[in-house]
């Protein structure tokens, strides 16, 4: 199964968001909108969790979370992957006011990859680079305009108390879908 660890933006921060995507959404674009109640900050991914392996990640997981204080973060500008002239994916950056605590998040990923892989739970992915997916398109496309208007949004501070942890089944369809299956707080204290 899929499981990532995430940080999700609180409400103030996900409607401040919201109010500044929704306009941009009528206008016809190669782009698929991320739906706004999926919305997250990936720590760490793991594309094969075997089933019997969940509770020993969730532990590890808990407990780095545990041992971290909650981070002060705030959404604000845009970026393309790979790049803004063959844009596949748009997102905001996470662009904290004080630069340590974005090198706090980027410490509390690789805790939790570190983590993981004690488990052989391999994480997918290369560099961390913290952000917030808005959108993705199947072809890649020039986002020069896009990256535009979306570089105008700086969202309110807010502070990361809980890492969640999200697992991907499939539903009747057979369509994947998250679920919650755990939420683990930043409490060093």
């Amino acid at each position: 199964m899929r499981v990532f660890a995430a940080v999700v933006p609180p409400e103030e921060a996900h409607t401040d968001l919201e109010a500044f995507v929704e306009p941009r959404r009528a206008v016809d674009s190669p782009l698929r909108w991320t739906p706004s109640h999926l919305w997250h900050v990936t720590l760490a991914f793991m594309a094969e969790v075997p089933e019997g392996r969940l509770d020993s990640l969730l532990d590890q997981i808990t407990a780095v979370a545990d041992s971290t204080d909650p981070i002060p973060l705030r959404l604000k500008g845009a970026g393309m992957f790979p790049h803004a002239g063959e844009a596949r994916v748009m997102w905001t950056d996470i662009r904290p006011e004080d630069p340590r605590c974005l090198e706090d998040l980027e410490r509390l990923a690789l805790r939790m990859r570190t983590a993981c892989s004690r488990l052989d739970v391999p994480t997918a992915g290369g560099d961390y680079r913290p952000h917030l997916t808005l959108a993705r398109s199947r072809r890649a496309f020039d986002g020069t305009h896009w990256l535009r208007a979306m570089e105008a949004y700086s969202g309110p501070t807010w502070l990361a108390e809980e890492a969640t942890v999200f697992v991907s089944r499939e539903d009747r369809s057979g369509r994947p879908h998250y679920e919650v299956e755990a939420v683990c707080p930043l409490s060093r204290g």
